[in-house]
């Protein structure tokens, strides 16, 4: 079986538990949350630290802008990409936002955001809600569209979630099994759009843990009908699939953190995300190991490409992008 985990760390700086753990080779990421940032400067010794260890790990964080932000003290506050859609210039903004979010992550020595969100704004769902850029499938394409030419530029790989959107299911996955009552065809017609639109420009995808019952009864990320026949046939999607937290409430019908890995891997998942349980994380990886996982060759396409600059501040593209936000009232500061 082909797959990797990625997991977490406690504080601001590795522990020698910490290291023990990030040198198995079954571990292939790390993902850094609040509770690990400090300043840019710190972030960058942990990155550092990090790649000491294990030069190949991929690492991430979710910056989307607006309330999904995990670094905050000295980077730019983003607004949710719902507030670009008003906007006059809103592609220009939205391509502007995608570059100068990929451009600070990859500053400090991350590899990756997991962005855009492609689920669209059906005014249902609290945890999507302003995070979407739309409701319009098409429209959210563009923006999305533009986003990812921004992160691109800058040398980054975009991940498109929550396959095949979560928009319409109220439930927050994170502490509920959402459920989609909607028919295949009902859900091809809208959410599926921009993942379709946007196959070929997305490096990867991130499913969602929402149960589409007229589809099947497993939740998209542990569902071979999603992922492999409706992501990877329908759609042509060939790159890298991440599961979403697999210590979400929506994760738990999959059993124990070892069944819900090898669950998601099964279904065609390429990377597993055990989050903010060490305990968890522990079990998954044991239960790779006696499986014997192999990291996929297609997780590679995911590390950053760009500088990591720390003066990107005095880059003329940095300063335009900057002020053209400003001037749309999308800044704070």
């Amino acid at each position: 079986m082909q797959g990797s985990l990625m997991m977490d760390v406690g504080g601001t700086w590795l522990t020698a538990e910490d290291r023990h753990l990030l040198r198995q080779p079954e571990v292939g990421g790390l993902i850094i949350f609040a509770r690990n940032i400090e300043s840019p400067r710190q972030v960058r010794e942990l990155c550092q630290s990090i790649r000491a260890l294990r030069p190949d790990l991929l690492l991430a964080v979710d910056q989307e802008g607006g309330r999904v932000q995990r670094l905050r003290q000295d980077f730019l506050r983003l607004p949710a990409m719902r507030e670009l859609a008003a906007c006059d210039d809103a592609e220009l903004l939205a391509e502007h936002c995608g570059w100068l979010m990929a451009t600070e992550v990859l500053a400090v020595g991350l590899d990756l955001s997991f962005a855009p969100v492609l689920d669209l704004d059906h005014q249902r769902s609290a945890v999507v809600g302003s995070r979407a850029f739309e409701g319009n499938p098409q429209r959210a394409a563009v923006l999305a569209g533009a986003f990812i030419r921004g992160m691109h530029q800058a040398g980054m790989a975009a991940t498109g979630k929550h396959f095949p959107g979560h928009g319409w299911a109220e439930a927050d996955s994170h502490v509920a099994i959402p459920r989609d009552e909607r028919s295949l065809e009902e859900i091809r017609a809208c959410d599926l759009q921009p993942f379709r639109l946007l196959a070929s420009e997305l490096d990867a995808v991130m499913p969602a843990h929402v149960i589409y019952p007229q589809v099947d009864e497993q939740p998209a990320g542990f569902s071979r009908r999603w992922l492999q026949d409706i992501l990877r046939g329908e759609l042509g999607f060939d790159g890298v699939i991440f599961s979403d937290d697999l210590s979400m409430a929506g994760a738990h019908v999959a059993g124990d953190a070892g069944q819900r890995i090898e669950a998601a891997l099964g279904a065609g998942c390429d990377m597993g995300l055990v989050c903010n349980d060490r305990a968890a994380a522990e079990q998954a990886l044991i239960t790779l190991q006696r499986l014997k996982v192999k990291a996929p060759e297609r997780l590679l396409c995911m590390r950053g490409r760009g500088h990591a600059c720390t003066n990107y501040r005095e880059v003329a593209r940095w300063q335009q992008a900057v002020a053209a936000l400003r001037g749309a009232g999308l800044l704070d500061r």
